[in-house]
């Protein structure tokens, strides 16, 4: 059995079977004063009319605006799970849509859910959870964590199913990333467990395994498949940027070449020594050997402010060293972008 293997269940999806996304337009009641403020927010008003017009409750027409600070306008999300059936639970997050201040301690009045085709097929409703706080002494006030969104636990009833797909000789996967190394290893897998023939694969992403059609073998066959384990495959170097933290993320993929790099007052030189190795006198099966050591310096303009990173040096000792001299992330960005750009840096580079 491979090591470190990773499960077809987990590196593939079943075409047909997947989530869909849920929304709706709701009320919250029973807030604390923390409402919408209904002179900038009239389509608040309107909503309440409107729900309390259905309850057989009529306003008389006294040319006054009602003030509904225990009240507020809200968006409800929710995923719809594959395979879902009628009367299943499901949690929904709910959205202030207006000027709210809190939602907490409200309750979601019963809003209908669509999907894209703009067909109910969830019921909502229940009693917001929001993990914050707010306190507020004469005009100071505080909170904490975000006041304005939370979560109903299975808050969400499922009122229609989505239609299946009917029963076929084929049940087509999809790998969630196109590799065709990683293809070819998930078919010999399925071939030495199932047999030759079994896994036929399209592209370097959907494969179509033949499968029992009587239901009982069926549902023991897609049980087995996908736990069946595949080798890992490495993926294409990549090096992950965050432009608002900072942070460098890159798999042992990544490769630098010899480069220099200025950048404002910061410079980075990369540069490598060839050097050589010979086997020990009078020994047997020795060869001479050259390799190269990497160096890395940073300067940023500073007295004593040289920075050294001897032999082999990568890319996370060249953003360690410019770390050490005070980079920003734009800094950061910037830098590996041009190394990228010149072909020092043989990765793919993806900021967030």
């Amino acid at each position: 059995m491979p090591v470190h293997a990773d499960r077809i269940k987990d590196i593939a999806d079943i075409a047909g079977q997947r989530p869909n996304q849920l929304v709706g337009y709701g009320l919250v009641v029973g807030l604390d004063g923390t409402g919408d403020q209904t002179t900038q927010t009239p389509f608040t008003l309107q909503s309440v009319m409107q729900m309390i017009g259905v309850l057989g409750i009529t306003l008389p027409q006294t040319g006054t605006q009602a003030q509904l600070r225990n009240t507020a306008a809200v968006m409800v999300t929710a995923e719809f799970p594959s395979l879902a059936r009628p009367g299943q639970q499901i949690d929904v997050t709910v959205s202030s849509l207006g000027n709210a201040t809190s939602l907490k301690g409200g309750t979601l009045v019963m809003t209908p859910l669509k999907a894209a085709d703009g067909q109910v097929y969830a019921q909502s409703q229940g009693n917001v959870v929001i993990g914050g706080a707010r306190a507020a002494t004469g005009g100071a006030a505080t909170s904490v964590n975000h006041l304005s969104a939370g979560r109903i636990p299975s808050g969400g009833i499922i009122e229609k199913a989505v239609p299946s797909l009917l029963v076929d000789e084929f049940v087509q996967l999809d790998l969630r990333r196109s590799d065709y190394g990683l293809m070819q290893k998930t078919a010999e897998a399925v071939g030495r467990r199932f047999g030759l023939g079994t896994a036929l694969p399209i592209d370097a992403r959907s494969l179509n395994v033949r499968v029992p059609t009587d239901p009982l073998k069926r549902t023991a066959f897609m049980a087995e498949l996908q736990n069946l384990e595949v080798a890992p495959v490495s993926g294409p170097a990549r090096v992950v940027l965050n432009s608002r933290s900072g942070s460098v993320v890159m798999n042992q993929a990544v490769q630098l070449s010899p480069s220099a790099v200025a950048h404002g007052n910061l410079t980075v030189r990369i540069s490598q020594t060839p050097t050589t190795s010979q086997p020990l006198p009078f020994s047997r099966g020795g060869t001479t050997v050259t390799t190269a050591d990497t160096a890395t310096i940073s300067n940023d303009g500073k007295p004593d402010s040289l920075i050294s990173v001897p032999s082999g040096a990568s890319l996370d000792q060249v953003v360690k060293a410019l770390n050490m001299l005070g980079a920003t992330p734009q800094d950061l960005i910037s830098i590996l972008q041009s190394l990228r750009a010149a072909g020092a840096l043989r990765a793919e580079l993806e900021v967030i």
